[in-house]
């Protein structure tokens, strides 16, 4: 029986994908550039020429893609000159809670395992704020950690930990830095594009960070995980 020769074998077949699929596919992608592209200017609003030399497009193509954003209030036009809208502040006051309940019950099982309380912090600029925290539920007493609560990023387990960078130590404590007689153990959440964060516990005694900090660390990959 002759051998079929690789070389002269029939070409294996990619799916086609539909070429409205292609086309939609490139309109979302250069909107969602062109909204980046508003938010990331930091003083004076571009212009459609400055949006158009940004993402790559033609003036005319700028204009098509303001239509829907500016319909859902993400953007506004002044003139010539383009804003984010309020409808920005409408989503971004969805992400808490949606983050809260997808990393509430890694921290849950953390604060139950170590008998401390669990919190998840984000980065907001210069400063940290706790926007989750899970306390135990047998221990006779824990720190009470409000959520909402800031500091600056450079003090703290929880805010320290928020840059840490890869290659450091996994994990970073603190004793004392924010409360007197508080003891932290952080790690940072990674792989999470956009965010930067960390997990961590807080103690009223001191926090066996040997022990501690793998768990930590742990639960930090468990909430990067629940975030993609």
């Amino acid at each position: 029986m002759a051998i079929p020769d690789p070389a002269h074998a029939a070409p294996r077949l990619q799916p086609e994908v539909p070429a409205g699929t292609k086309e939609s596919s490139l309109t979302l992608e250069r909107g969602l550039s062109l909204l980046q592209a508003v938010a990331d200017a930091e003083s004076e609003a571009p212009t459609i020429s400055d949006l158009a030399a940004r993402i790559g497009v033609s003036r005319a193509a700028v204009y098509r893609l303001l239509g829907p954003l500016q319909s859902r209030g993400l953007v506004r036009r002044e003139g010539s000159r383009v804003r984010l809208g309020l409808g920005v502040l409408w989503l971004a006051g969805r992400v808490l809670p949606q983050l809260r309940v997808a990393c509430t019950p890694a921290l849950r099982g953390l604060a139950e395992k170590v008998g401390a309380t669990a919190h998840l912090t984000v980065a907001d600029g210069s400063e940290a704020q706790a926007v989750a925290v899970v306390e135990p539920s047998w221990t006779s007493y824990h720190v009470s950690y409000r959520v909402g609560t800031r500091h600056p990023v450079q003090r703290g387990a929880a805010g320290q930990a928020v840059d840490l960078p890869v290659g450091s130590p996994r994990w970073i404590s603190s004793s004392g830095d924010l409360q007197q007689g508080a003891f932290g153990v952080a790690a940072p959440v990674r792989g999470v594009p956009g965010l930067r964060a960390s997990v961590g516990v807080v103690a009223l005694q001191p926090i066996a960070a040997d022990e501690i900090g793998p768990m930590v660390v742990e639960t930090a990959e468990a909430v990067a995980e629940a975030l993609r």
